[in-house]
C-alpha cells in the first residue's frame, strides 16, 4: 500500500511538472542537418591540419633549418625566438587561410546565416593573426627559458605560468582584445536596459552595465555571454539577440547570463582549468623526453630547449588537450544546466525560454538532438532536445 502511494505520489509530481511549458522540440530542417554535417567534417579537417601541419615541420627537418637560420640572423637568444615565431606562424596562417575563409566565410554565407562582407573577414583574419604573433613572441620565451633551466621541473612551472597567462588574457579580453573585433559598448535601448537591470538587482547583481556587442554585422545568430575576472567581469549580449523582437527570450537569455555571473562559473571553470593543465604538462613533459630520445637524429635537434622542438610541443599538447576535451565539455555543459535552472528560477517563464531554444532551430540552423558523439566531442552546451524538454518539465515552484 505504501508502494502505490508513493508511485501515486511521483506520478501526480510528474503530471505537475509536465504541464510547466507546453513546447515540442522541433524537428531539424534538411537544410540544418546539411550545415550540421558540413561542420563535423569541417571540424575534423580542422583537426587533422593540427596535426599535420607541425609534423610536416618536425618530419621534414625544416624546424630545425628554420632554427638555424633564425639564430644567425637574431644572433642573441631571444631574437632568434622571435624570427622562429614570425616565420613558423605566418607559414602556418598562410597554410590555413583557404580553409579558414572557407570553414567562416563561404559557408556560413552558403547557408544564410552571415552578414559579414569578405574586406570584414580579413581584416578579423589579420588582427587575430597579428595577435598571435604578439602572445606568443610574448609569452613562448618564458616556456623555453623555463625548458633550458629546469629540464625535470619544467612542466610545473610551465603550468603556472600558463594558467597566470590565462588568467591575464581573461582580464584584459573585455576591455582590450573583443572590441578590436566588435564596437561594444553600453545598451542602446535604455527602457529595455531598465528592465533587465532590474532583473539583475532581483538576482542579486548590482550596479553592473549590460553591455552590448555590434555582431549583427557579421552573423544572422544570437547570443550573449559573460567575460572577465578581476572587476572586468560583464555581461554582454549580442545586438541580434536585442534586435530579435523577443522580450521575455532575452530576459530568460539575460538571466541565464546572471546565472553563470552569480554562480562563479568563469572562476570554477578557470580552476578546472588549472587543474588539467599541470596534467597536460605532466604527460607532454614525459612523451617529449621519450619521442626526443628515440629520434632526435631524424628530428635534427638534441635538446628540447632548442626552439625547433616548438612543433613537437605542438602537437603534444593538442593531443593531451585533445584527449580532455570530453572532460572540458562535460564540465561546460553542467554549468550551462546550471545556468538554465538559474535563469527559470528567477524569470518562472517556462514557456518564453523553451521557445527561445526552439526559436535556435530555425534561425541558427541548430540540430536539436546531435547525439552522443558529437555531445562527447564537440557539445559545449546540453542539446536544444534536452534544453526544450528541462524546461517543460522543470517548475518546483508549482508544487
Amino acid at each position: 500500500m505504501g508502494n502505490l502511494r508513493g508511485c501515486l505520489k511521483e506520478s501526480s509530481m510528474q503530471n505537475v511538472f509536465q504541464n510547466c511549458a507546453n513546447v515540442a522540440v522541433p524537428k531539424a530542417s534538411a537544410l540544418a542537418m546539411e550545415y550540421y554535417h558540413l561542420d563535423n567534417l569541417l571540424w575534423i579537417f580542422s583537426l587533422v591540419l593540427s596535426f599535420v601541419i607541425p609534423f610536416l615541420f618536425l618530419t621534414t627537418k625544416f624546424s630545425s633549418i628554420l632554427q638555424k637560420i633564425s639564430q644567425k640572423i637574431g644572433i642573441y637568444w631571444f631574437f632568434s625566438i622571435g624570427i622562429y615565431l614570425i616565420v613558423f606562424i605566418a607559414i602556418n596562417q598562410l597554410i590555413l587561410l583557404p580553409f579558414d575563409f572557407y570553414a567562416s566565410y563561404t559557408v556560413d554565407h552558403h547557408f544564410g546565416v552571415s552578414n559579414q562582407t569578405i574586406g570584414k573577414w580579413f581584416k578579423d583574419y589579420g588582427i587575430s593573426t597579428l595577435l598571435l604573433l604578439v602572445g606568443s613572441i610574448s609569452f613562448i620565451w618564458i616556456f623555453y627559458l623555463l625548458l633550458e633551466k629546469s629540464p625535470k621541473r619544467w612542466w610545473f612551472y610551465s603550468s603556472i605560468a600558463t594558467i597566470c597567462i590565462t588568467f591575464f588574457l581573461t582580464f584584459i579580453s573585455p576591455i582590450w582584445i573583443d572590441p578590436l573585433f566588435n564596437k561594444i559598448g553600453p545598451m542602446k535601448n535604455k527602457a529595455l536596459e531598465k528592465e533587465l537591470l532590474a532583473l539583475a538587482e532581483k538576482a542579486g547583481v548590482h550596479n553592473k552595465t549590460i553591455y552590448e556587442i555590434e555582431k549583427s554585422e557579421d552573423t544572422k545568430k544570437s547570443n550573449a555571454y559573460v567575460t572577465g575576472l578581476f572587476g572586468t567581469e560583464r555581461i554582454v549580449i549580442w545586438d541580434t539577440a536585442i534586435s530579435a523582437d523577443n522580450k521575455k527570450g532575452l530576459e530568460f537569455t539575460m538571466t541565464h547570463e546572471l546565472g553563470h555571473y552569480v554562480l562563479n562559473h568563469n572562476w570554477w571553470f578557470m580552476l578546472y582549468f588549472s587543474l588539467i593543465t599541470f596534467v597536460v604538462f605532466y604527460l607532454t613533459y614525459l612523451s617529449s623526453r621519450f619521442i626526443l630520445k628515440k629520434f632526435h637524429f631524424k628530428l635534427g635537434f638534441s635538446y628540447l630547449y632548442n626552439i625547433a622542438s616548438f612543433p613537437l610541443f605542438l602537437i603534444l599538447i593538442n593531443f593531451f588537450t585533445l584527449l580532455a576535451t570530453p572532460i572540458f565539455n562535460d564540465i561546460s555543459r553542467e554549468m550551462e544546466r546550471d545556468a538554465d535552472r538559474f535563469g527559470l528560477n528567477l524569470t518562472k517563464d517556462n514557456q518564453a525560454a523553451a521557445e527561445l531554444f526552439a526559436n535556435f532551430a530555425t534561425n541558427d540552423l541548430t540540430n536539436p538532438d546531435p547525439g552522443p558523439i558529437y555531445t562527447f566531442w564537440r557539445g559545449t552546451h546540453p542539446s536544444l532536445k534536452e534544453r526544450i524538454e528541462f524546461c517543460n518539465t522543470y517548475c518546483p515552484w508549482k508544487k
